[in-house]
């Protein structure tokens, strides 16, 4: 029986061989070129601040691919031959598959800026990026990251722990409002200037220039300033990692294209996560969902359909949680940059201006469908079910601290929160507390 094979060992890849093994004896092949096993890409940043070791970022054993009967190769797929069902490596050697899963992830965008590829320019995404960033960052006095996206926040977060100053350019007018409506753009730019960032807003990368010895020097700016920098960090997001496929029989877009089942147009063949494009019928745009979460929720449905029971990829509630410097964030449904027609919003800051909430609903219904919580962790389960039962705003507003995980701790906030939005809309609601663990056994 010719085996799965699955290019790349990221979340998607490996969700998908523990759950096709979980319900099938299938060979299972995963290669990659990037590391021997899979580790959590996301604990990257904290082996560079010292925080961690590699190998505190391995979900798993060592062993427990082999128990598992997951082959691991360590190798580069330069070639996809779909007639004959077959991989070849970069270093000759060839594969065959009987199903075959493109799960290569991403690479980080360039704009053809004039000195892109110089040394002391580079991305981050890979464990490579994080050892060429150990050997970049030596006598650096100054380093420049250019794009307001999630991974130049991490980047800088990462430069500071060396206390490396970093000019952040973001061409935006505040930072990610493409994606954060206002207030919490300028929320989360007051924190980045609050840990020493020199955060250059509306402000456009010209050209990255070159010193003596051929490594960057400087950046000019579009107005015309010039920065002195040796490190230049790009980091304006990423997109599908599909140079293999290119030139193979699998249609591509933008991504792999696949459909709700995550098949390509080729039978067996199957791409997910970061670099498929699923196509949308009708006048929706096709999607490409590059988050943790959403790979792990592809490669799950895909298992099912690998091993005989085909099954859609439904996203269900929209979802997504980073950090910023100190502050969490976690997101739930919808929440535009920019208010939607039939659509209201609810926001409240704390004074101290490292805590938010904002609350979208509908006008007609008043049913909730999206959530922004800065600095405050809430239970996936409870605000998901919130959005999916269409649970009207005031029961939402009213129970907050349901959903908290220290509802004690932020007792003030949840208060102060019903107040306003009492204040705001006229209304006589409570902040309604569960009893705490000490009240429960002693009530």
């Amino acid at each position: 029986m010719e085996p799965l094979v699955i290019i790349g060992n990221g979340i998607t890849g490996i969700t998908t061989a523990r759950h096709v093994r979980k319900r099938s004896d299938m060979p299972i092949v995963v290669i990659s070129d990037e590391t021997d096993h899979f580790f959590s890409r996301t604990a990257l940043m904290y082996i560079f601040m010292g925080h961690m070791r590699f190998k505190d970022t391995k979900p798993y054993q060592d062993w427990f691919w082999k128990k598992n009967r997951i082959e691991l190769m360590r190798g580069f797929v330069s070639e996809i031959d779909t007639a004959n069902k077959a991989l070849r490596l970069r270093d000759g050697r060839r594969i065959s598959y009987g199903k075959l899963l493109i799960a290569t992830g991403s690479k980080s965008n360039k704009f053809g800026w004039p000195g892109q590829d110089l040394p002391g320019v580079q991305g981050l995404y890979s464990y490579q990026d994080v050892e060429l960033l150990e050997e970049n960052s030596r006598s650096v006095t100054r380093a420049v990251l250019v794009g307001g996206g999630l991974i130049g926040i991490e980047m800088a977060e990462m430069l500071l722990s060396r206390h490396i100053p970093v000019t952040f350019l973001v061409r935006e007018k505040f930072y990610w409002n493409n994606i954060l409506p206002e207030a919490e753009s300028l929320l989360v730019s007051r924190h980045i200037r609050e840990h020493g960032v020199d955060l250059r807003l509306e402000t456009n990368l010209k050209a990255i220039l070159p010193g003596a010895d051929g490594r960057v020097t400087a950046v000019m700016t579009e107005a015309g300033e010039r920065i002195d920098c040796q490190l230049v960090g790009l980091t304006p997001g990423v997109h599908p990692n599909i140079e293999v496929v290119k030139n193979s029989a699998v249609a591509t877009g933008r991504g792999v294209l696949v459909n709700e089942y995550l098949e390509t147009n080729i039978p067996d063949v199957y791409a997910a996560g970061d670099c498929a494009e699923i196509v949308t019928e009708g006048d929706g745009r096709n999607r490409i969902e590059q988050l943790w979460y959403t790979g792990r929720m592809q490669a799950q449905a895909l298992a099912k359909t690998i091993c005989g029971e085909r099954t859609p990829y439904e996203r269900g509630i929209w979802f997504n949680s980073a950090k910023f410097m100190d502050i969490e964030y976690q997101t739930y449904g919808y929440v535009h940059n920019q208010p939607r027609d039939g659509e209201t919003s609810f926001y409240w800051e704390h004074p101290g201006g490292r805590h938010g909430v904002r609350i979208v609903y509908q006008n007609d219904s008043e049913a909730v469908t999206g959530m922004n919580f800065f600095g405050i962790r809430m239970r996936h389960h409870t605000c998901e079910g919130w959005i999916r039962d269409e649970n009207p705003v005031d029961t939402v507003i009213a129970n907050l601290a349901e959903a908290n995980f220290d509802p004690e701790l932020f007792r003030p906030h949840w208060e102060a929160i019903v107040t306003a939005y009492n204040r705001e809309r006229g209304k006589q609601l409570r902040a309604n507390f569960r009893p705490s663990l000490f009240q429960r056994i002693f009530a």
